[in-house]
């Protein structure tokens, strides 16, 4: 894997929440996976998930993959428009 740091803890996390669902029922699965990940993950996150998933970075578990379906693709990137003053 040639992730940095930031995206290899990113896989890490993605994965261990998949194995704590392996543990559920098959029905719950992607389901659970994908649920926990737009509850919790924020949407810089999610879209780093996103860059790596469309990338097909590898190291994700199969069903992180299969859950990607079901995750919420953050909004693109909002421009930064400061508020330039009128002169007076």
């Amino acid at each position: 894997m040639s992730h940095s740091g930031t995206d290899e803890k990113l896989v890490r996390m993605a994965n261990q929440i998949a194995t704590f669902f392996l543990s559920q029922p098959l029905e719950v699965r992607v389901d659970g996976v994908a649920l926990h990940i737009n509850k919790f993950w924020e949407q810089r996150m999610r879209r780093r998930f996103f860059e790596m998933i469309d990338a097909q970075e590898e190291g994700f578990l199969p069903l992180v993959i299969e859950a990607a379906a079901k995750i919420q693709r953050p909004g693109p990137v909002a421009a930064h428009n400061p508020v330039q003053m009128q002169p007076s």
